[in-house]
């Protein structure tokens, strides 16, 4: 596997990463424990040596797969991990409550803090290669007070790289802010949505990050999974999947009539190549200079073999 420095001064990652918001349980319709950790080990055997998640991903229940099967394989200090902060779901429900409670933004520098504690305790380590801010608003990014809690967590020894997770669609208004951060020597990382239908990046942050040196993770780089080729203009989700909203019927229309366009170049490229859909689109995002590595969600070792394959198409 491919790796690639995560900017300037970051760790070396696969170019192909695991994303593990799916395997939280939920927002993403059923899912299996045990399938889920066949596929992590899978991306583990496959040279994928980086795994991003959130606390909020299934309420802490994606960075416990992630502990225990790194435990497993007795492996915690050689794979990176990138976790986010600053969705607040500790303060709706008790401390011995496992239930899911509303979630409010929360980016104050004690909560932040607090946060991360409870993620390194999940993760059974004592630092973090990176925490980003998760997907913080433009006014929550122009306050000092999130950038504090990075400059702090850094000096405790608790993270290793601060990130910020960008808000989807707030490239323009925001990449002000990362220009700032980056130039003051506090963020290292961000996390950007692009494929090969949103390609806002490539105009905003991707410009910037090269200028500064920051390490540039791709999520959303099937959107959703509707570039593997699996969906239609007529799929729909369950109530528990937040593509019932992201692909709703008015948006599955218009990538649609995005990837109609496309499809000619594509396929030809497909034929050419022998690349999957899916490795077509992984493949894509990998050839930007600006990027590292791609962070495609997997819930079966299948998806995570198909995935790890788009190296070969770099």
């Amino acid at each position: 596997m491919q790796k690639r420095r995560l900017g300037a001064n970051g760790p070396w990652v696969s170019v192909v990463g695991f994303g593990s918001w799916a395997i939280g349980g939920l927002h993403w319709g059923p899912t299996d424990d045990e399938q889920s950790k066949e596929a992590l080990h899978a991306a583990l055997d496959a040279g994928v040596n980086f795994i991003d998640t959130a606390d909020v991903y299934g309420h802490g229940h994606s960075e416990e797969l992630i502990a225990q099967v790194l435990a497993e394989r007795k492996a915690s200090d050689e794979v990176v991990i990138a976790t986010k902060a600053g969705n607040d779901f500790y303060s709706a429900r008790p401390e011995d409550d496992k239930g899911y409670g509303p979630i409010r933004p929360n980016y104050a520098k004690d909560y932040l803090i607090f946060a991360v504690e409870k993620s390194l305790k999940r993760l059974g380590r004592e630092w973090v290669d990176v925490v980003q801010l998760h997907s913080p608003s433009t006014e929550i990014l122009e306050r000092d007070e999130p950038w504090e809690a990075l400059i702090s967590l850094k000096e405790m020894g608790k993270i290793r790289h601060a990130g910020l997770s960008v808000q989807s669609f707030r490239e323009t208004e925001q990449t002000p802010i990362v220009e700032k951060w980056a130039e003051r020597g506090v963020l290292d990382v961000i996390q950007v949505r692009y494929n090969l239908l949103e390609r806002e990046a490539e105009q905003t942050l991707f410009p910037a990050a090269l200028r500064h040196g920051l390490g540039v993770i791709v999520r959303s780089p099937l959107l959703f999974g509707l570039l593997t080729g699996k969906f239609t203009r007529e799929s729909r989700f369950g109530e528990d999947d937040h593509r019932r909203m992201n692909l709703s019927p008015e948006k599955l229309s218009q990538y649609f009539d995005k990837l109609d366009e496309l499809e000619p170049e594509l396929a030809e490229e497909r034929q050419r190549t022998g690349a999957t859909r899916a490795q077509q689109a992984l493949a894509f995002c990998l050839r930007h200079p600006a990027c590292h590595t791609v962070i495609p969600g997997a819930k079966t070792p299948l998806q995570v073999i198909e995935n790890v394959g788009s190296a070969r198409f770099v």
